[in-house]
């Protein structure tokens, strides 16, 4: 188990709902996708480790959970503004997704 955080360290994580509008296999990497998402109108790249688990076909149109202040990394010479929130079941990795229609890209996550 990891150490505990107070709650001031968790609020500094914004976690925000993020639509899917483009995703493609990394050119340089067999394990990543290049996720295009939008963020509430403000579109971002995001490098996400999950392409032996989704397609990129399976991913366009879905909300995801992301954080969205993470500081910019590259990442095998493309650049991920932000991480996607998944969970590790065994052998299987599940995206944490939004399914409430009413829930809007960008929406704040607490």
């Amino acid at each position: 188990m990891a150490d505990p955080i107070t709650y001031d360290d968790f609020a500094k994580i914004e976690l925000r709902v993020a639509r899917v509008l483009e995703a493609r296999p990394h050119p340089n990497a067999d394990k990543l996708l290049l996720l295009q998402v939008d963020v509430g109108g403000e579109p971002k790249q995001i490098v996400a480790g999950v392409r032996q688990h989704y397609t990129p076909e399976q991913l366009v149109g879905k909300n995801i959970v992301i954080v969205d202040n993470l500081a910019p990394a590259m990442l095998r010479g493309e650049t991920s503004n932000g991480m996607l929130l998944a969970a590790t079941s065994g052998e299987k990795v599940i995206l944490l997704t939004v399914d409430d229609a009413e829930c809007v890209p960008g929406a704040r996550i607490k």
